[in-house]
């Protein structure tokens, strides 16, 4: 398969890959098949969509930030992160985790409850 990216420009992927969300993202419901790309000099996983190219998602791993972030079985729960030009603005959205099932291709976002994640989870301080 070939998508253009706004970021990557054009890449290439087999359809074994493809990341699927039986109910989509929050906000981008209608949006169901992904490809998760890992650039090699980042420390962001890009969740770019198939259905709309030019939409794609910045991750980070929440256990990276939290080794005792919830877990649920063969899935990695990944953040989505607010980029900003200045790094001390770059925020995660620890409350609204994308869990990823990277051997079953399958994945889905939901919501805690929990006021101990942060919507806003400043990646890097001063």
């Amino acid at each position: 398969m070939k998508i253009h990216t706004q970021k990557f420009g054009e890449i290439e992927f087999p359809e074994d890959l493809v990341i699927r969300f039986k109910e989509g993202l929050f906000g981008f419901e209608d949006l169901k098949e992904f490809v998760l790309i890992k650039p090699e000099e980042s420390i962001f996983y890009w969740l770019n969509s198939i259905d709309k190219p030019e939409i794609a998602f910045a991750l980070f791993g929440l256990r990276v930030i939290d080794e005792d972030y919830p877990q649920v079985e063969n899935h990695e729960a990944f953040g989505i992160v607010t980029l900003n030009s200045d790094p001390l603005k770059i925020t995660i959205n620890m409350r609204a985790p994308v869990f990823i099932d990277q051997n079953n291709k399958s994945a889905y976002q939901t919501i805690f409850d929990k006021d101990n994640y942060s919507l806003y989870y400043n990646l890097f301080a001063e």
